[in-house]
């Protein structure tokens, strides 16, 4: 007998679900440890629009290097709400989460721009690019590929996304050219 299993996240959201209507509002949601996921797919079962920030990481275990989505957050996703419409109490009691982050009697919602600002920094992949703001001299850390955690300077931007770095390893310097998206500011 085969059993299937559902997917452990919802198919990515696109276009008009992120647009807020009048009356709604982000908020944040505490998930439980490594659950973000999991959270986000049964919030997406209620019926709640959900975000989960996610970048792409570079891991290495017994001599493999994969490339993996990583919540921004850890811990965190937003959910947007009506708070006169929606029936947000249930959140808490939802698979994977934690909590609603709360004010005295109602949830805290999260300053106008933020979301936005974090769906505006999505890649075609869904993942948050925010390595979009580097200039040369800046000091950056490698965060994918066989360099990942490496720190070095900034150097060279290049026209069709690889840059030309200055890196720290092993007490010296050496001079590197590596894609743009495996960088961020140190």
């Amino acid at each position: 007998m085969i059993i299937t299993t559902p997917a452990t996240s919802p198919p990515p959201a696109t276009g008009s679900s992120f647009e807020l209507t009048p009356g709604e509002r982000w908020f944040v949601v505490q998930a439980l440890s490594k659950r973000e996921a999991s959270a986000q797919f049964q919030l997406s079962r209620q019926g709640f629009k959900t975000f989960l920030p996610v970048v792409a990481r570079t891991t290495r275990h017994a001599r493999k290097v994969s490339t993996v989505k990583l919540a921004a957050f850890p811990g965190y996703l937003f959910v947007k709400l009506d708070l006169q419409l929606d029936r947000w109490r249930s959140i808490n009691g939802t698979i994977g989460v934690s909590r609603l982050v709360m004010g005295e009697s109602a949830p805290l919602p999260v300053p106008a721009g933020i979301v936005e600002t974090l769906l505006a920094y999505r890649d075609e992949s869904g993942a948050c690019r925010f390595d979009r703001d580097l200039v040369a001299g800046q000091a950056v850390r490698v965060v994918s590929g066989p360099l990942s955690e490496a720190l070095g300077i900034l150097e060279r931007l290049d026209g069709n996304g690889r840059v030309k770095v200055l890196l720290q390893i092993l007490g010296g310097q050496v001079r590197a050219t590596i894609a743009c998206a495996a960088l961020e500011a140190a």
